[in-house]
């Protein structure tokens, strides 16, 4: 069995290589004869629901509202931004690790609190000045 290169993700998740699949298609906008023959730019694609990704990454990354993750549960991530196949291919791969790595990080939960006594009877005051001004503006006739 051959031996793939690992992609870390984070300390506990690394992927092997053979679950990202690979294409190189041609880039589009401006760039004259040498954009038209050759395929510079990369387009990654990961299937999250056949991957060995840790059964939290997977439905977290599924849930995630973000344009690159596909209703089918594939991540495609296409870069152009060079002139060269490898620096793009580098890019895209970097995409993908970030995103992969931003579902992992657990955010702490918000705890709330309330307005301080100080706060409220400033918000109060603050109010009963400005309705004090409006009332000076009303004009009141003797009718």
């Amino acid at each position: 069995m051959p031996k793939f290169a690992m992609i870390t993700i984070s300390n506990r998740v690394e992927l092997q290589e053979n679950e990202i699949e690979w294409q190189f298609i041609r880039s589009s906008g401006a760039g004259g004869q040498h954009l038209n023959k050759v395929s510079t730019a990369a387009q990654l694609i990961f299937d999250i629901k056949s991957s060995s990704l840790p059964e939290f990454y997977q439905e977290r990354l599924l849930n995630k509202a973000d344009h690159r993750i596909t209703k089918s549960g594939k991540i495609i991530i296409k870069c152009q931004a060079s002139r060269s196949q490898d620096s793009n291919r580098q890019t895209a791969l970097e995409q993908f690790i970030a995103l992969v790595a931003s579902v992992g990080e657990v955010q702490k939960k918000r705890i709330p609190t309330r307005a301080t006594k100080g706060s409220q009877t400033r918000r109060l005051d603050t109010k009963k000045q400005k309705g004090a001004t409006k009332a000076m503006r009303q004009q009141k006739s003797d009718y």
